[in-house]
């Protein structure tokens, strides 16, 4: 089962809210009137009848606690930062299994809860960025991937493993065996636009060329992992509610933000392990 953390988060701040106002307009108000009433019969106002009557009631009181916490939470994750947890090895080695890194939710525009609306205009996606998207067949997953086609692209992947975009290749340069792999992964040094990046193959798996050119539509963007060879992006993406030009595309719609650092890498989070930061810095 999959929960809805952004709405869950807004009906929590609304009932919050909602009770916070209902005791600033009606009860309070209410209280002070039975006070005043009570120090007006009496001669020596019993301590303890006074914080009776002054008693918020118990729902209110967490309402009213709750509310300022929630609201910074709601506004922090909503505008600003969110934070999520790399499950899978589709980003390697940029990204490893267990990383915990942090997303810059402004940086592509600021956008309502909920509803995704963007409202304000900041900035678009540039070719090379990482960045976290709802899943097109399925909006309720978060994807990681990096930008490799925007608006108007012609992307092409071809059987020996090179990107092309518009006929161009990608420049990559090798850079060597993977650590540990026994020469069965080579790490590349990839450029794309002004990002400068590591890729990882896999010489043993072999990539079949569909001899699909994918064409970038205005308002999309097609996505791609680091690891070229296990990675589910936008080249494998097939759904027939889709339509067949827009298969793989990422809508903008769909951006969550840019992440843009590791803060804490902990792959089993069990109590025989614990968190490291060794890993901990700005993500290329």
């Amino acid at each position: 089962m999959s929960f809805n953390f952004p709405l869950i988060l807004v009906i929590a701040v609304a009932v919050c809210g909602v009770l916070a106002l209902l005791d600033l307009l009606l009860l309070a108000p209410r209280r002070r009137v039975a006070i005043a009433a009570y120090q007006g019969q009496v001669g020596e106002p019993d301590e303890a009848v006074l914080q009776r009557l002054n008693r918020e009631p118990l729902l209110v009181e967490y309402g009213k606690s709750f509310f300022p916490v929630l609201a910074i939470v709601l506004v922090l994750r909503s505008f600003l930062l969110e934070p999520f947890q790399i499950p899978s090895g589709s980003m390697k080695p940029t990204l490893e299994v267990g990383d915990f890194i942090l997303v810059n939710k402004f940086a592509y525009g600021i956008r309502l809860p909920v509803l995704d609306t963007k409202i304000i205009e900041v900035g678009d996606p540039q070719r090379g960025d990482v960045m976290v998207f709802r899943y097109p067949s399925d909006p309720s997953v978060n994807y990681i991937k990096r930008v490799v086609g925007l608006a108007g692209d012609h992307i092409r992947y071809t059987s020996n493993k090179r990107l092309l975009i518009n006929g161009e290749p990608v420049a990559e340069q090798m850079l060597g065996e993977e650590a540990g792999s026994l020469g069965s992964a080579v790490l590349y040094k990839e450029k794309l636009g002004e990002a400068e990046h590591l890729i990882r193959k896999e010489m043993r798996r072999n990539y079949i060329d569909p001899g699909t050119e994918w064409v970038v539509p205005k308002g999309y963007y097609f996505m791609m992992g680091d690891n070229r060879d296990n990675s589910n992006d936008s080249r494998y993406w097939n759904d027939s509610k889709i339509p067949r030009d827009l298969l793989g595309m990422v809508p903008d719609r769909n951006i969550v933000g840019k992440a843009f650092a590791v803060w804490m890498s902990w792959p089993e989070p069990k109590l025989r392990s614990v968190p490291n930061f060794s890993r901990v810095g700005l993500i290329h």
